[in-house]
């Protein structure tokens, strides 16, 4: 080891620094901190677990301390406005100005480059309608079959699932406030429905997961009793079947014992100070017609709310599967939820966050298309979350095919959240996703609630002016001729023409099979309605 070599300048300016000041009889502070840092060299030379250390002591820890405050670095100082990792400065701004009641106006015309290829506008018209109310709604449930329909008026823009445990009570106040004092519809994600999410009396959309919490048996299997308990509840308007999420689409969750807090335990049915398990699938059904005869029954006992499922696409065959299900037994969904593969609030594998789902554009037209090709689409409504934050992502996306939005991290950016990316580490900054009472008592719960019916009515508001724009009247006429997307640099084409668009009830008709696009052409003839598993015979 040569002493000498400029790698271990800082440890012997410590070394060197100590002898002289004790030598020279300097103020105490000085041969103090000299000692400390001496200390610290030593230790990292005589230490074996990390060479940048042997090999630059006291130097190497600079070294990882700007990492650590690497991503701070970037967001606050070399941040581009618009590069979105996750979301940019300005989807972030847009809502941080539209939750306070700031301008949301910017001057001297876009920051986008209009001429690179997925590039997207929506077509407006000479002759614009007339501006109207911005409450914009649409019906669900009152199915049919059900003697005790209880349909549901929801707004086109709500708040997507995100469980008490991963987001702070405090948080889940504000949101349930926001919504109740906006008139729109949280959903309680698959954490199940806590004191803070009824505190506040706004509506309520259940979720169920896999680990059936607020509705199970000490086994973990789904309780009845339990079930109808808080479904009959006035506050639930609809109920939600999970089967997969575009954070982890096909992956399973365990919440530490060491977080399962009494609150917690209370709210999920788990014992307290035990690792909490979400499975990767579900107990109570194994085929498509038994996951749709479990809907059904949630339905009736639920007295009739309306009643779907989310999911994130996978197999195709496998929404097939139970799109042929819904065929052969007549049982219909109210609603189904598609999660994109753009991820969101759970934290989640690497692998999973990048590699695993289907984004929100395909997988939104495999679930239209395949309920416009079986005759099915007007009898099931269709949600959407993944990225949605300003009025033109929902304009977007209704007109590719959806009837509603979901948004989370909008509405946790509406809280305040700044995308410090540490939701999974229980150090939220802004007291967001955190159990930790100091950190999310910073969070104001009358304040926030303010914020998220802010950020609601002023995105609704410009959803408003968006389509008026359009010469249309409500988010429902939207279609893809409406949107418009540059495919080069001297290539625009209408999603209309660029996109596949099934005719109803293409997929019933054997010989359109061939002609329709290769996932149905490929795909629909192996689908099961009595198993998840591919047809190959």
């Amino acid at each position: 080891m040569n002493l000498l070599s400029p790698r271990y300048l800082a440890f012997n300016a410590a070394v060197v620094t100590l002898v002289v000041s004790l030598a020279l009889h300097a103020p105490w502070e000085i041969p103090a901190v000299a000692a400390a840092l001496t200390i610290v060299g030593i230790a990292d030379l005589l230490q074996t677990r990390r060479a940048l250390r042997r090999n630059y002591p006291i130097l190497a820890h600079f070294r990882f301390f700007f990492e650590s405050i690497r991503p701070e670095i970037r967001q606050y100082f070399l941040e581009d406005d618009t590069v979105a990792e996750p979301f940019s400065r300005n989807q972030r701004s847009i809502v941080y100005q539209r939750a306070k009641q700031d301008s949301d106006k910017r001057p001297f015309g876009t920051q986008l480059d209009v001429y690179a290829p997925g590039y997207e506008w929506i077509n407006h018209s000479i002759a614009p309608a007339p501006e109207q109310p911005h409450d914009f709604r649409i019906e669900i449930g009152n199915h049919p079959d059900c003697r005790r329909a209880q349909p549901y008026s929801a707004s086109v823009f709500n708040i997507s699932a995100m469980s008490f445990g991963a987001l702070s009570a405090n948080a889940i106040l504000a949101l349930n406030g926001g919504a109740r004092q906006g008139g729109f519809m949280h959903d309680t994600g698959e954490g199940s429905i806590s004191p803070y999410h009824r505190q506040n009396g706004g509506d309520l959309v259940w979720e169920i997961g896999s680990g059936y919490f607020g509705c199970r048996n000490d086994d973990g299997t789904f309780s009845e009793a339990n079930f109808v308990a808080n479904a009959t509840a006035p506050q639930v308007k609809m109920i939600e079947l999970k089967m997969s999420q575009g954070a982890k689409p096909g992956h399973g969750g365990v919440l530490p014992g060491a977080k399962v807090t009494i609150e917690i335990a209370q709210t999920r049915g788990v014992p307290v100070g035990r690792d909490c398990i979400s499975p990767s699938r579900h107990s109570a059904f194994s085929t498509p017609i038994e996951m749709l005869e479990f809907i059904d029954r949630l339905r009736n006992l639920s007295g009739g709310k309306p009643t779907g499922f989310k999911l994130a696409i996978g197999h195709p065959w496998e929404f097939f599967g139970i799109v042929k299900a819904m065929l052969a037994t007549g049982i219909v969904p109210d609603f189904i939820v598609v999660d994109g593969g753009e991820g969101g609030t759970g934290a989640a594998p690497v692998e999973f966050t990048d590699h695993v789902g289907t984004p929100l554009q395909e997988a939104l037209l495999l679930v239209h298309n395949t309920l416009v090709g079986a005759n099915l689409r007007d009898k099931i409504k269709i949600g959407a979350s993944g990225k949605i934050i300003t009025a033109f992502d929902i304009a977007r996306t209704l007109a590719l095919g959806a009837d509603w939005c979901n948004s989370a991290r909008g509405f946790m950016f509406a809280l305040g959240c700044i995308q410090s990316q540490s939701c999974h580490t229980d150090r939220c900054p802004t007291g967001v996703a955190t159990q930790d009472p100091s950190r999310q008592r910073a969070l104001v719960v009358p304040d926030k609630i303010q914020r998220v019916a802010n950020f609601h009515e002023n995105t609704m508001e410009a959803l408003a002016q968006l389509i008026a724009a359009a010469g249309l009247t409500h988010p429902s006429q939207l279609r893809p001729r409406h949107l418009v997307r540059r495919i080069s640099e001297n290539q625009v084409k209408l999603a209309s023409a660029l996109l596949p668009y099934l005719e109803p009830g293409e997929l019933l008709d054997p010989s359109q099979l061939s002609r329709l696009p290769p996932v149905f052409g490929h795909y629909w003839p192996m689908a099961q309605a009595e198993s998840f598993d591919p047809f190959c015979g």
